[in-house]
């Protein structure tokens, strides 16, 4: 069963601007970003699509925009970390986050975070560095930032450097005891790779994704949106949705949206009342549209509600089992429609399908959701290890499978793990095996 939280969400420390400052300076860091995909979405005068920017398309942004190619390249890829368009096949879709980019701030501030966590994909690290020593830098960046978050002001490059050096030797030791046997002597000591460099990379790609600022080079300071999300990492804290009151009076997609922080049994109450104020077939075509956007969480929630119709819904649901993205949802909802135990009912789901459902759930938790909730979605893939969930997550074709494996390797306590994600990440991300 599921509760409520008993206790108020912490709240951000002194002095933290307000979400609508915040996501100000958020849509300043991706302001290129937001340019390119809009022009990328405009050009092509499809909604169903936009101009996946390659070859001669680049060039004609480039113009279009008065950039240079090298500034188009780099906003297309942020653009895409950032949720602001999303791959499917050889087509490129706005993602939601960019339709609602103007009007909600929350949506522009998790774009913003999930740039943030994808900050070592955005500054590509030195060529001629071991990827080894660049995952250990990585994986030691947290504590470089908490320490500048509980700094609440500059600190000089030599401190973090210190510290940096401290926690990768903590890092190597922690593997040469894993990887040295009971009673063997000591392994000899491998070359040390130095860190300093290192260290100037991640504060360079830090900077790059409006993290932190550095003073040339001597000392380096949390923006307001660096120290925000540093904190909300910290909690493991989501902002809260939008308050279920006045739900039935609202489209469907702001009364989903509502319903979002409640409880089954209160959420099927409201989804009782919004039903009963509108003709069913106006009801299932407002559920379905919003769950063919791009919001994972509705689309979800879109279901739930569609539970609430029942048979008066079949009709719509079985056709949409046509759409590819929709797929996985109706055949659950036809399932456990025809009688098949809810627990029972991922047995109709193909493989692939079932793998497709998992990202898009995950990518509706790192959306909306606390890491802990993403670390124990890892548990509910059907391939039964991690490795295996990789292999076929790469080649699942999700639009969302970069920021998901981002966000999980952001969350995983398991330094192995979370480097498996990380490379996971970089592969899909850049086309890769």
């Amino acid at each position: 069963m599921t509760t409520r939280r008993t206790r108020p969400a912490p709240r951000p420390p002194e002095g933290t601007p307000p979400p609508s400052e915040l996501a100000r300076q958020a849509r300043g860091v991706l302001s290129e970003a937001v340019r390119i995909a809009r022009w990328a979405a405009a050009v092509d005068g499809d909604a169903a699509g936009t101009v996946p920017l390659t070859g001669g398309t680049e060039e004609r942004a480039a113009a279009a925009l008065a950039l240079s190619l090298d500034q188009v390249r780099a906003g297309w890829d942020r653009a895409r970390l950032a949720g602001l368009v999303e791959l499917h096949g050889g087509t490129a879709r706005p993602g939601w986050r960019l339709r609602a980019w103007d009007r909600d701030d929350m949506a522009v501030l998790r774009g913003w975070v999930a740039l943030f966590d994808a900050w070592s994909l955005v500054h590509p690290a030195p060529g001629d560095v071991a990827p080894t020593a660049v995952a250990e830098v990585v994986e030691a960046v947290p504590q470089l930032l908490s320490l500048l978050q509980l700094s609440a002001g500059p600190v000089l490059v030599p401190a973090l450097l210190d510290l940096l050096e401290q926690r990768v030797a903590e890092l190597r030791e922690e593997r040469c005891e894993v990887a040295c046997a009971p009673g063997a002597p000591d392994a000899p000591a491998a070359s040390p790779v130095p860190v300093a460099p290192l260290l100037d990379w991640a504060l360079d790609g830090l900077a790059a994704v409006g993290a932190l600022t550095l003073d040339r080079g001597r000392s380096a300071t949390l923006t307001p949106l660096g120290n925000w999300a540093v904190w909300v990492k910290l909690e493991q804290i989501c902002v809260a949705a939008q308050s279920p009151a006045g739900n039935i009076e609202q489209p469907a997609e702001d009364m989903l949206r509502g319903c979002a922080r409640l409880t089954p049994g209160p959420a099927r109450a409201e989804y009782r009342a919004w039903l009963a104020a509108r003709t069913v077939a106006v009801a299932v075509a407002e559920l379905l549209a919003v769950a063919r956007g791009e919001d994972a969480l509705l689309r979800g929630l879109a279901f739930e509600a569609l539970r609430v119709v029942g048979a008066p819904a079949e009709s719509e649901v079985r056709a949409a089992a046509a759409e590819a993205p929709l797929r996985p949802y109706a055949l659950l909802w036809l399932a456990e429609y025809d009688g098949v135990d809810p627990e029972d009912a991922h047995d109709v789901l193909t493989r692939d399908e079932a793998t497709w459902l998992w990202v898009d759930t995950a990518a509706a938790v790192a959306d909306h959701g606390e890491p802990q909730l993403l670390l124990r979605h890892l548990d509910a893939a059907v391939q039964g290890t991690v490795p295996a969930l990789l292999e076929e997550v790469r080649s699942g074709g999700h639009p969302r499978t970069v920021q998901v494996l981002v966000a999980l390797a952001a969350a995983h306590p398991d330094p192995a793990l979370a480097k498996a994600l990380r490379r996971a990440a970089f592969q899909v991300h850049t086309g890769g095996a």
